[in-house]
């Protein structure tokens, strides 16, 4: 297992059969290229500029996060998102605005992908009060209520049932909104994940279920870590729709989630999908990526989503090699200044670190308007509230 990529399988997922795709499908032994199927109507030529200029956005602001971590700029752990970018441009790329975005911990490509400031989002890795959740969450705590982006969560599998609450409360709200969870294959071992498939299913909610298969749940592999390869098995227990998508191809991603959406947005329930795709680097930056061979990430190398989409644009004569390079000049001035102002920016006053827990915080010592105090406050000196 591990071994770089597979050949899909297709499963009968309970209400809807499932549709394997071999990450690369599209490239011939030989190293020629079969005729890519055409693009979708919707994704005009300017929309599939704006869909490079994302991935390559994510590429060097992680490359650029990278290089403060080594020079001691970032505390805490740095999950980068190298190689997976297809899948949070791609998917967001169907979502509404006011759909609503929760994410793992390696959570900056779908900051970036949501609309993020980027000079906010690195801010918050170098812990600055400039920073997207004020210098108080950190590399996987990135969430900006502004674009419905709920943030990264450390802890595994934990931000699922929370989705599956909000897209519970967009149905009896009667708004046609939908949830996007996303989270690795790692996660789908955890009770948590199925309480929250089981109730999302039992309850018909709008959410869409995404997993980020890359192999691994960090050092281990899918063979160690699941007693089945493909994780579109995981909804057949819940009579779950699923689909299986190749997560190094863009397109490819933006359709699948295309159909997922819908489905969820007409009232239909939820819906799952497994994008097949690769990180680049380690777990973390502390990774020193000991339990796989370079052989293996050489050929996921091969499929990067950003150079295989480039070729596309080309070939379909939507942009030039030249155009292409000019945007990576371009993203690569604008994480210069990127990184230059977040370095710049204020730490957080001690003051605030009470703060921002509570909607309406909660005082102690002043009971509420309506009623007595049924017991003293807690002493100062215990630190809870």
């Amino acid at each position: 297992m591990g071994g770089g990529p597979r050949k899909g399988r297709r499963y009968n997922a309970g209400v809807a059969a499932t549709r394997a795709v071999r990450p690369g499908a599209g490239t011939r032994r030989g190293g020629g290229r079969r005729r890519s199927p055409a693009l979708p109507a919707d994704l005009t030529a300017e929309r599939c500029r704006q869909l490079y200029r994302q991935m390559v956005l994510i590429r060097r602001f992680e490359e650029h996060a990278a290089e403060a971590y080594a020079q001691a700029k970032v505390g805490g752990f740095l999950h980068l998102y190298i190689g997976e970018e297809a899948v949070a441009v791609g998917a967001l790329a169907a979502a509404r605005p006011t759909d609503d975005v929760l994410s793992h911990y390696r959570d900056h490509g779908y900051a970036l992908a949501r609309g993020c400031d980027p000079t906010a989002c690195m801010a918050e890795l170098f812990g600055r009060a400039t920073g997207v959740s004020r210098g108080m969450g950190g590399s996987m705590h990135l969430a900006d209520r502004s674009r419905h982006f709920w943030g990264g969560h450390a802890i595994v599998g934990s931000h699922i049932p929370i989705g599956t609450g909000m897209a519970y409360a967009a149905k009896l709200q009667g708004r046609d909104d939908v949830v996007l969870e996303f989270f690795g294959d790692g996660a789908t071992g955890n009770g948590i994940f199925h309480e929250g498939l089981n109730m999302a299913a039992l309850w018909k909610v709008p959410v869409v279920f995404v997993c980020e298969n890359n192999l691994y749940g960090m050092g281990a592999t899918l063979a160690e870590e699941s007693p089945v390869r493909d994780m579109v098995i995981r909804a057949e227990g819940y009579t779950m729709p699923a689909l299986q998508c190749d997560g190094m191809d863009v397109v490819a991603v933006y359709e699948t989630l295309r159909v997922a959406i819908a489905h969820a947005r007409e009232g239909r329930g939820p819906y799952f999908v497994e994008c097949l795709t690769y990180r680049f680097r380690g777990h973390s930056m502390a990774d020193p990526e000991l339990y796989r061979d370079k052989d293996e990430v050489r050929r996921w190398r091969a499929l990067d989503p950003i150079t295989r989409f480039g070729a596309r644009l080309v070939a379909e004569r939507i942009s030039t090699e030249q155009e292409l390079t000019a945007v990576g000049d371009e993203v690569e001035e604008e994480m210069l200044r990127v990184v230059a102002a977040a370095d710049a920016g204020a730490v957080p006053d001690l003051a605030t670190l009470s703060q921002l827990v509570y909607a309406h915080p909660i005082d102690p010592t002043t009971p509420p308007a309506d009623q007595e105090p049924q017991l003293a406050p807690r002493p100062a000196a215990s630190g809870r509230r």
